[in-house]
């Protein structure tokens, strides 16, 4: 059985196209044809369905696809033991909420592309967590780093994960920091300013207020989470952030958190790839920069 023909079925199953995969390894779409019925005539099964222009793997194919990121991932391991390096280069697609943009790549960037100059990220964002896992279910994108309730499906392996908190957020002279104790319905009251409906943390908030039968109108929406904490610290009005995104106006002093007893969203932050993708040594890598 010839690796070669073993990576071809992984790029043509992952891509679910001969000419993608052809693409993407530089071969002609007749070599990977012909790698194709090479692994399936030594193995003496199809491995995909062919309906007209459209592939699809059989069932066979679908645990041969499992066992053969296994033997790519040996054949990684066994290079590297051997000390034989190769160069990381290629691109690897991130769909993401945009608030995680500045959060992610702010400070720290810098250094991981001294480190790795040859890998490319591709970030697409979205309000939409639904529209993301479309995506990686296609094949779109690599990663997903999702902003929402949490996820748990078995097509999905969880790379890294953390629970975080969100708060209330007013200006620092906002006579509401120097209350003790603020309801619900009095800061529902005041004017508010949030990201676009339907994005992961307002819709929590939505649903956490729908539960105990109230609700919020803004009186402006935009998806920028900066210029909502700018427009904040100029006492415009009230709104509602993760802590990370809200982090350096606090520190400024330019914000306070408004602590509502009784009241919190649960909120997760999780980096997956899908269970049928092999995660290569670059995707790796942009892993762990993504969890530091």
């Amino acid at each position: 059985m010839d690796l070669k023909n073993i990576e071809s079925f992984v790029q043509v199953a992952e891509l679910g196209s001969f000419t993608k995969a052809a693409s993407a390894l530089g071969y002609s779409q007749s070599t990977i044809s012909f790698q194709i019925k090479q692994l399936e005539d030594s193995l003496g099964i199809p491995l995909f369905e062919r309906i007209g222009h459209r592939i699809r793997l059989t069932h066979k194919g679908s645990e041969i696809l499992s066992l053969s990121h296994k033997l790519l991932a040996l054949k990684g391991d066994i290079e590297n033991a051997a000390g034989a390096r190769r160069e990381l280069g290629g691109c690897v697609r991130i769909a993401m909420a945009d608030s995680l943009c500045h959060w992610l790549f702010w400070d720290n960037f810098e250094s991981f592309h001294r480190q790795f100059p040859d890998i490319f990220l591709k970030i697409i964002t979205f309000a939409s967590t639904e529209e993301m896992f479309r995506m990686l279910n296609q094949n779109e994108v690599d990663l997903v780093y999702t902003l929402d309730k949490h996820i748990y499906d078995s097509k999905y392996t969880i790379a890294s994960e953390k629970q975080i908190n969100a708060h209330f957020i007013a200006a620092a002279e906002s006579p509401l920091c120097r209350q003790k104790s603020l309801t619900l319905s009095e800061l529902l009251k005041q004017p508010f300013i949030l990201t676009e409906h339907g994005i992961s943390y307002r819709r929590l908030l939505e649903e956490a207020l729908a539960s105990r039968s109230l609700s919020v109108s803004p009186f402006l929406e935009i998806g920028d989470a900066l210029l909502i904490c700018r427009l904040v610290s100029q006492n415009m009005g009230l709104s509602f952030l993760p802590d990370y995104a809200t982090e350096r106006a606090v520190k400024n002093g330019e914000i306070e958190r408004l602590s509502v007893p009784g009241f919190s969203v649960d909120i997760w932050i999780q980096l997956l790839y899908h269970h049928d993708k092999r995660c290569t040594p670059e995707m790796q890598c942009v892993i762990d920069y993504l969890r530091t």
